[in-house]
């Protein structure tokens, strides 16, 4: 929580006796809205019993800014040697010209999760803070988000949306998305779907999505049957063995609803290759319009990400927590794209 009070005081004796980081000690005695009032009252009648003073040199040499933020891609399985989720490639020029309109410097990198990346960067003052794009299971990068909070690290990041994230997150309305394309699908005459994508605390957006599917069948009266639910990563690979594994065992379908476009790609390979048409045999649609779902053939109907808003609020958020100003999680709409993967 701290090291041990020396015989001088300073912020981190005070953050030992307080319970808290270095840096929410900082925060709190500068009057800074994200500390709670609870936890300035104590951290401030502390700093009175310790007889702790600001050295105000050294609070403004630490309060210079770099006007930098560092947007950090993390490694993830990708279609080619990028390790990097194309998704996020199409999203970084909105970030790129949202940062150039506020006159704040762009810092790339790519980071592997097990390193310590926060170190480098807002630690260091190489940034003011950082965008966080890309983590794979979240299960493996929860404990890294707290790590952040708990230093008072200035961050944002692009992910699912719900009452408990940690930190200010962004994100599609993955549950109103799903049910919007199960609602799709449903108006089609389709009642069978197949939803390839890992729907489980791992992927959280993919279990979202799934579920706005299985609300949209339910409000149909369609039994929600978990046999046509098939965990996948986002890899166009892996879309393609789930299709064949689906197809192999002979279970009844006649739409495929997959957590993103790559692994719809893939998906539509299989169908191709057992013989069955798109759309005439099988309904498809993916999640993202990237690029190459208009490239398709037939062209993917898909649910598309708002890539301009994301990058816009990401800094948005990210620059207002570094003013101390409110910043909160924000979600953005998706909306459906149709091609002729289901329109025929």
């Amino acid at each position: 929580m701290g090291r041990k009070p020396t015989n001088r005081p300073t912020s981190f004796d005070i953050a030992y006796r307080a319970g808290v980081s270095q840096p929410t000690v900082s925060r709190a005695l500068r009057g800074s809205k994200s500390v709670s009032a609870a936890t300035r009252e104590r951290i401030e009648a502390i700093a009175r019993e310790l007889n702790y003073s600001v050295d105000k040199n050294a609070s403004s040499l630490r309060s210079q800014r770099s006007n930098t933020i560092a947007l950090l891609f993390f490694e993830e399985q990708s279609p080619d040697d990028s390790k990097i989720n194309p998704f996020f490639l199409a999203m970084l020029g909105a970030i790129t010209r949202e940062c150039a309109s506020r006159g704040l410097d762009l810092l790339i990198s790519f980071q592997k999760l097990e390193d310590d990346w926060h170190v480098r960067y807002q630690d260091s003052h190489r940034a003011d803070g950082l965008i966080l794009l890309g983590y794979g299971d979240y299960t493996l990068y929860e404990s890294r988000l707290r790590q952040l909070v708990g230093q008072g690290t200035h961050f944002v990041r692009w992910g699912s949306v719900d009452e408990v994230n940690i930190g200010a997150t962004v994100g599609s309305d993955n549950l109103g998305a799903g049910r919007l394309a199960g609602e799709h699908l449903l108006g089609l005459g389709r009642r069978r779907i197949v939803f390839l994508g890992q729907a489980d605390e791992h992927y959280p957006e993919f279990a979202d999505r799934y579920r706005g599917l299985c609300e949209a069948l339910g409000e149909a009266g369609v039994t929600v049957d978990p046999r046509l639910q098939r965990d996948v990563v986002n890899l166009e690979d892996m879309g393609h063995a789930a299709m064949r594994e689906v197809i192999g065992e002979g279970v009844i379908f006649d739409a495929v609803f997959a957590a993103s476009d790559l692994i719809a790609i893939g998906a539509m390979r299989a169908l191709g290759e057992a013989g069955l048409s798109i759309p005439g045999d099988v309904a498809v649609m993916g999640f993202d319009d990237l690029p190459a779902a208009s490239m398709t053939n037939p062209p993917l109907t898909t649910m598309m990400q708002d890539l301009r808003r994301a990058g816009e609020i990401l800094v948005e958020t990210l620059a207002d927590q570094i003013a101390d100003r409110a910043a909160p999680s924000r979600t953005l709409p998706a909306r459906l794209v149709v091609r002729r993967s289901t329109a025929g």
